[in-house]
């Protein structure tokens, strides 16, 4: 028989789309001051792998990925997607947008996966909670983050891997 037990804390990552470096910047302000200083920024790169966020933001979006110093529990995941959320909508307020500015998306690294937040239910998710579900979006075999059936066409990137097991790194260091 299996026994329960609790899991390790895990590597906090939120990805963020955006039409300017403006509305990054003041994001970035929202996140730190919530989860504490970040400890990786991932190169700023053209997020150009859907139309989907055009209608609400406009053309030329990019993306950066963001990782905190400060470790986190698995089962905060759900709390951590509605602060993102409402950072969004605070931050369309504050510029008088009636969309999104920013698309913020949490979800946390640990030694075997990355796993990914997000209010969409599939058949592939899991219910955390509070409207929100998980997916396990990556997985690390081999040496190297590595896709699912379902993954998104950009994080099965070269860019986005090679930043993804960076961050791993850092976390692996930090378990240490």
């Amino acid at each position: 028989m299996s026994e329960a037990m609790k899991p390790s804390p895990v590597k906090l990552i939120i990805g963020a789309i955006f039409p300017g470096e403006g509305i990054l910047i003041e994001a970035k302000v929202g996140l730190e001051k919530k989860f504490g200083p970040l400890d990786f920024q991932s190169p700023l790169t053209p997020f150009n792998h859907t139309e989907y966020y055009e209608k609400e933001m406009g053309p030329d979006l990019k993306r950066q990925f963001l990782s905190f110093q400060r470790l986190i529990s698995p089962r905060k995941l759900a709390e951590i997607k509605l602060y993102t959320n409402r950072l969004e909508k605070r931050l369309s307020r504050v510029r008088n947008s009636p969309s999104r500015t920013i698309n913020l998306d949490p979800g946390y690294i640990s030694a075997a996966k990355l796993v990914l937040a997000t209010c969409k239910d599939y058949a592939h998710r899991i219910y955390l909670g509070k409207g929100v579900f998980a997916e396990v979006t990556l997985h690390f075999q081999q040496g190297t983050f590595r896709p699912r059936p379902w993954t998104f066409p950009d994080y099965r990137s070269k860019g986005y891997i090679q930043s993804f097991n960076a961050v791993r790194e850092i976390y692996l260091r930090q378990l240490r």
